[in-house]
């Protein structure tokens, strides 16, 4: 990214997030109200998930406003870990929606409640609801993709679920109303709130990886060794990457010449420095350790080339079992 990408990043987030707080506001006052006269539960139900999208755009406005804050001796990293913080309380927010809406409706169905059959205008409303939100999650989804943010990635993500939601809703509509059974409505708007729920619980796994320092891409550790090597020094290992918003922190330790002089090690270092930023996109700094070749000690955290070409093979053989 541009230094003046960089620099505007959260000006694209606030952007983005007040188009999707107004675009999901019409849509979710018009499912809601439109469900209630239309008599169609998964049609309210629909409009409970949209207006929880105007609570995660909220959010995102809030982190944006944090993320911005210079660091300080509580946060010396700074605050830009507040997305992925805000992404795990959208991810709640979306789960317990999916969850209310499954048990009103495991309710109206345990007891029997009379349903009547929901009116056409439940089918136009969902309609121009999937129209809507195809538009807007195209557009987050560049815009996240653009500035790398991954809450704004989540946010497209939770719309495009959205959409295949309004979808089944519309399926369910369409037989409710060819084969004259109201219960196909409770039965679609249950099938929602699990899909709703299924949805938040993976957002929550994804924001879980960036905030225990986790990474699913071995190819960034392959960059790095390579980096490492191309330079002239050798055995890079105890790798260390953390993901801040959208850059990196990397550590590492590397071996050289013993005999060498502080000086010359001081320049390797710089050099291994300057690699991994010309392989590796988006790295904000690199911390280098110089050891003296041959040197062997006992080390909890970090990787080493073959520490990933075990995993990627224990992987590589699951997946083929």
């Amino acid at each position: 990214m541009s230094i003046f990408d960089q620099k505007n990043r959260n000006l694209y987030i606030r952007k983005a997030s007040w188009v999707g707080i107004i675009g999901n506001t019409i849509l979710a006052t018009a499912k809601i109200v439109i469900g209630f006269i239309s008599g169609s539960l998964a049609v309210i139900g629909d409009g409970i998930d949209t207006a929880t999208d105007i609570l995660t755009y909220v959010i995102t406005m809030v982190a944006a406003r944090i993320m911005n804050k210079p660091p300080n001796f509580r946060y010396p990293y700074g605050y830009s870990r507040a997305e992925a913080v805000a992404t795990k309380a959208l991810s709640f927010v979306i789960f317990f929606a999916g969850a209310q809406l499954f048990l009103s409706t495991l309710i109206s169905l345990v007891k029997k409640e009379p349903h009547e059959l929901p009116t056409l205008l439940a089918i136009y409303v969902t309609i121009f609801s999937i129209l809507s939100k195809a538009g807007l999650a195209f557009y987050q989804f560049r815009i996240g993709k653009k500035i790398e943010s991954n809450m704004l990635i989540a946010n497209a993500k939770n719309m495009r679920n959205d959409i295949l939601i309004s979808a089944s809703v519309l399926i369910g509509l369409l037989f409710t109303h060819i084969l004259h059974l109201p219960i196909l409505d409770l039965l679609t708007a249950m099938a929602v709130s699990v899909w709703i729920m299924k949805a938040g619980f993976e957002i929550f796994m994804e924001s879980s990886r960036e905030l225990m320092d986790g990474s699913d891409n071995p190819e960034l550790y392959y960059k790095i060794f390579d980096a490492v090597e191309e330079v002239g020094a050798v055995n890079p290992h105890r790798v260390r990457i953390r993901k801040h918003s959208n850059m990196f922190t990397v550590a590492l330790d590397i071996e050289m010449d013993g005999n060498l002089s502080i000086d010359d090690g001081h320049h390797m270092a710089k050099k291994v420095e300057k690699s991994i930023k010309e392989k590796v996109e988006n790295v904000y700094d690199v911390l280098v350790h110089v050891e003296p070749k041959g040197n062997i000690e006992k080390e909890k955290f970090g990787l080493s080339r073959g520490n990933i070409d075990n995993e990627c093979g224990k992987k590589k053989k699951r997946n083929a079992e």
